[in-house]
């Protein structure tokens, strides 16, 4: 099943763009795309690199420490950083590019930042949000009273999904580790520019 078929029917360039929106590996590489353009082309300033710099790594850290936690349509992680945000990984992804951007010192890049979060992750957020609650019932409905989407709260209880952190969950679910180096490879092309 797609993640546009419950959509109402659209044609034209409305079907192309709400099919992009909705495509889970568009997403991804356009990200990976735009970290790499941002540090080929960027003219870095030293404190700018190293505020994102920083920044990024905290987008790294929080990717990593959620996607060993997650068994994604399997189980339904409210542990680790689930138990502060429904979706850390997009945390973390937020800060990456937001790192990325800083640490370029690329104005463009802001623009084009803002542009494919608003594209991307809206719909994927409440597609995820959506296929979660049909998938977990009331224990996602519990679990979502008081963990909101990105903005991080502190829990008013101990989640005990009985998940923990895993480095072959990391790798294998999200192969992170391979990501990691893709982004430390990024950023160090911004240091020798």
């Amino acid at each position: 099943m797609a993640r546009t078929d419950s959509l109402p029917e659209a044609h034209g360039i409305q079907k192309i763009i709400r099919k992009l929106r909705y495509h889970e590996a568009s997403r991804q590489w356009f990200a990976v795309l735009f970290v790499l353009l941002v540090s080929l082309l960027g003219k870095p300033e030293q404190t700018m690199l190293y505020a994102g710099t920083a920044i990024a790594t905290l987008g790294m850290l929080i990717r990593f420490w959620a996607s060993g936690h997650v068994m994604k349509n399997k189980e339904l992680a409210t542990d680790g950083p689930y138990a502060f945000a429904r979706h850390p990984l997009y945390v973390g992804n937020i800060l990456l590019l937001v790192g990325f951007s800083l640490a370029s010192s690329l104005w463009w890049s802001y623009l084009l930042m803002i542009a494919l979060l608003l594209f991307y992750y809206p719909p994927t957020i409440s597609y995820e949000d959506n296929k979660l609650r049909e998938y977990f019932g009331e224990p996602w409905i519990e679990w979502s009273k008081t963990t909101h989407a990105l903005i991080p709260t502190w829990p008013s209880r101990k989640n005990n999904s009985g998940s923990h952190w895993s480095f072959k969950k990391s790798l294998m679910q999200n192969a992170e580790p391979v990501i990691i180096v893709y982004l430390i490879g990024c950023m160090t092309l911004l240091y020798i520019r």
